[in-house]
């Protein structure tokens, strides 16, 4: 049975009461670590015979990943910020066996007339509103770290460290992730995880929810506004700071301008982060995870090379990935530890 055919079956079955359902456009949306992301156009009848249409997002597991993740664990987090003042898309259905579209997915409401890619952040269109979106994103991270956890639907699903594992945790989890894909030896990662161990950071001042992968890119916007934070694959329970290390991480500053994410000084970004949430950015824990978040991002790297070199993977962009970023994230942890100008 063809994409397109099995997806129509599989919502003429979960859209009650739908009569002639038809998929009118599938599109494999490019990007994306850990799944395969589609856009369908779906119409059908109601029990009245009226004609009725919708856009939905299908998150469907891929062949080969750059990141490891549970897709219970990233559909429960849409879940817990659903009706909360962290914009996402509404969660549907997940489904975690390969009976209908052949591998693991689940779906959610399609969010319409705005943009997610980095590069348009570029766009001189934009300029009147770049440093708007830029505070807005960080109120919405800070919206971010001050949810309470407790009763949201991904405690159910995952574990909350104490506060003073959360550093350990992730470094363990990410070191792991390098032992096993590093092609070759990885000296300067090597000497970053050495740092991380003997400068450990205070215990995190709160537990929070961490996205994981906080950044331009990764969420939908329209002007100067935030409409749905998007590709909670790597979320957990952990320390705030984490996310804004990672947002500030380099690999991240499209426009290689020193704005964070191309969009905001850091000093602007720390200030309203820690207006809108509350918490002090302690400098030496942010500096901790600065380093940590270009390890993770060059494991995630790694994990790209050898997806690729065992036969895995042939997307471009798990290929690109590799080849391009390997290098210039060896500098950047270099530049984080202080070893660089």
């Amino acid at each position: 049975m063809e994409l397109a055919e099995a997806i129509a079956a599989y919502f003429a079955r979960r859209l009650a009461d739908a009569r002639d359902v038809c998929v009118r456009h599938l599109q494999r949306i490019p990007g994306g670590a850990s799944r395969e992301t589609w856009s369908v156009d779906v119409s059908w009848s109601d029990r009245g015979g009226e004609p009725q249409a919708k856009g939905f997002i299908i998150r469907r597991d891929p062949p080969a990943s750059l990141v490891t993740s549970d897709r219970r664990v990233e559909f429960e987090f849409y879940r817990s910020f659903q009706n909360s003042a962290v914009p996402v898309p509404r969660a549907l259905w997940l489904e975690t066996e390969a009976t209908h579209l052949e591998r693991p997915f689940f779906v959610m409401e399609r969010i319409d007339g705005c943009e997610s890619q980095p590069q348009a952040l570029l766009d001189p269109s934009l300029e009147p509103y770049r440093e708007s979106l830029g505070r807005r994103m960080y109120e919405v991270l800070a919206a971010i770290a001050t949810t309470p956890i407790d009763g949201l639907p991904a405690v159910g699903v995952l574990d909350v460290p104490a506060a003073g594992d959360c550093w350990r945790r992730e470094l363990d989890y990410w070191e792991q992730v390098v032992d096993t894909n590093e092609l070759e030896p990885q000296p300067i990662v090597r000497a970053g995880i050495r740092w991380l161990r003997r400068h450990p950071p205070p215990p995190a001042q709160r537990l929070s929810v961490v996205h994981g992968d906080y950044r331009t890119g990764n969420f939908l916007f329209r002007r100067d506004e935030i409409f749905g934070v998007l590709d909670w694959e790597m979320a957990h329970f952990g320390d705030p700071l984490e996310d804004l290390a990672w947002s500030f991480t380099k690999t991240w500053q499209w426009a290689r301008d020193g704005k964070v994410g191309g969009v905001l000084d850091r000093a602007d970004a720390l200030a309203v982060w820690e207006e809108r949430s509350g918490l002090r950015a302690d400098p030496k824990a942010l500096t901790w995870w600065g380093v940590f978040s270009c390890l993770k991002a060059q494991a995630i790297w790694l994990t790209a090379a050898r997806e690729y070199a065992d036969g895995k993977a042939t997307e471009l962009l798990i290929v690109f990935s590799a080849c391009w970023l390997t290098n210039a994230q060896d500098r950047f942890l270099l530049e984080a530890l202080g070893r660089m100008p």
